[in-house]
């Protein structure tokens, strides 16, 4: 017990007793630490051991294992971020240099570490290497992009071996064998070839089993496939083989006509004058034909952009067969509506209403694929010609054009990897435009099957030949 004096402002003293408790730790205070520290102590434990994980144990002092353990303690900031800012400020005051001549530069990420080890680069050099290094690896890749390119473009132009077979054997068995040529069609069904009540398709193509596919797929999906007429327009050199094919092979019950182009009276040079200017136009040709490589500055352009190129250099844009749908009034003087079909679509369904289709007075009824300017100078000395028929056609029909459902027509399988399936399945043709061919290679696995379901790989021709194997 202690007394302490304590004076009041009036002056008298009073005196009082207080209790003052003595020092010692209470059992509460004691059982309170306890538990904070059984809280606790599994935490340090678990911090320790990812410490312990992420290398402490190469720490030789408790120094070492507080530099660790402490900023994850106190929520301290990594300071790599602080590492990754000044990077950053290096390669940025680098990024305007030119690499120095003769700056050797690592083959590899090993090699650098190698000789970062070696050579103690400073900071500014050590930029420049990795600068150096990533602008090569992109040229490399470039230039690998470049080379794939024209890969691709000289796949989809060439004829591949097994469809240059079938062209040989069956040209042979025309001259061999007389059912081969027998007259198509039958004498007899020679009045459909210009009767209205039929379905006139007009097919123009040097490709017979794409041909092949086309007519398949049409009459298969038809509701009433006997009312079907299919005019096929080849080239000279097709003629016999495109012949034979269909005479050996009928597609009942529709009626197949087979014609070349030399069999039309009305293509004439005089008749067509455009397309004797653009066959006969040295600079078109070698546009179609010559180096595609040779003027062309790769540094300056985008594998994109060469590509694009190179797609509008297809040979085909220059073949006849390609411009014979501009002159299908005149082909067929007789009939009232036919629809023109591409070599590389597959026809999924009926076709018959589209002869229902009100065109409101206009000549030709078609999906409409892009929206945009279709100006075109007209005297660009054959440049416009340059795109095929697109660019002529969208000129002369201007304003002739009725609009018909997009269900009708799907683009793209011919370029689009990644083509909705769903969305193939349910359109009433699919169109291959592009440079993957379904009869090519370089055609598309996934989308291959909506078009060789058409193919009779049981045909002697077709198995003699290995088409697509």
């Amino acid at each position: 017990m202690r007394s302490i004096t304590i004076s009041s402002s009036n002056g008298i003293i009073d005196l009082m007793k207080i209790k003052v408790a003595a020092r010692h730790i209470s059992y509460r205070t004691l059982f309170h630490t306890i538990l904070i520290l059984a809280f606790l102590l599994p935490f340090v434990f678990i911090l320790t051991a990812i410490v312990t994980l992420e290398g402490v144990n190469k720490c030789s002092s408790f120094d070492c294992l507080g530099r660790r353990l402490g900023p994850r303690l106190l929520g301290r900031i990594d300071k790599s971020g602080r590492l990754v800012g000044d990077l950053y400020k290096i390669l940025n005051q680098v990024s305007t240099e030119e690499i120095p001549d003769g700056l050797k530069l690592p083959e590899s990420f090993s090699e650098l570490i190698s000789e970062m080890n070696s050579k103690k680069y400073n900071a500014k050099d050590l930029a420049l290497i990795i600068k150096g290094m990533m602008e090569k690896s992109e040229e490399e890749i470039k230039v690998s992009k470049f080379a794939e390119l024209m890969n691709k473009h000289f796949a989809a132009s060439a004829i591949p071996k097994g469809i240059h077979c079938l062209s040989l054997r069956l040209t042979d068995e025309y001259s061999s064998n007389a059912h081969a040529r027998r007259q198509l069609p039958s004498p007899e069904l020679l009045p459909s070839l210009s009767n209205n009540s039929y379905y006139h398709f007009v097919l123009s193509t040097d490709n017979i089993l794409a041909a092949s596919v086309v007519v398949t797929s049409a009459v298969q999906s038809f509701l009433k496939p006997e009312k079907i007429v299919f005019h096929v327009i080849t080239d000279k050199k097709t003629y016999a083989a495109m012949h034979s094919w269909f005479a050996l092979n009928p597609i009942s019950p529709a009626i197949v006509e087979v014609k070349g182009v030399h069999q039309f009276d009305w293509l004439t040079r005089e008749n067509v004058p455009v397309l004797e200017a653009v066959e006969n136009h040295n600079g078109i040709r070698n546009y179609y034909h010559g180096n595609h490589i040779a003027g062309a500055n790769l540094s300056e352009t985008t594998p994109r952009i060469f590509a694009s190129k190179l797609q509008a250099r297809s040979p085909k844009y220059i073949s006849l067969l390609n411009h014979l749908r501009i002159y299908l009034p005149e082909l067929f003087p007789h009939l009232d509506k036919v629809v023109f079909l591409d070599d590389d679509v597959v026809v999924q369904r009926d076709l018959s209403p589209l002869w229902k289709i009100d065109l409101g007075g206009k000549v030709n009824g078609a999906v409409e694929t892009c929206v945009g300017e279709d100006e075109w100078n007209l005297k660009s000395n054959l440049t416009m010609w340059k795109l095929g028929t697109l660019p002529p056609a969208l000129i002369a029909f201007k304003g002739h054009v009725q609009v018909i459902d997009p269900s009708w027509h799907m683009l793209g399988l011919g370029y689009q990897n990644k083509t909705n399936i769903e969305s193939v399945k349910k359109a009433a043709v699919i169109h291959y435009n592009g440079q993957s061919k379904p009869w090519l290679q370089i055609g598309f696995a996934h989308l291959r099957p909506f078009w060789t379901k058409y193919v009779n790989y049981s045909n002697d021709f077709i198995r003699n030949c290995h088409i697509l194997e």
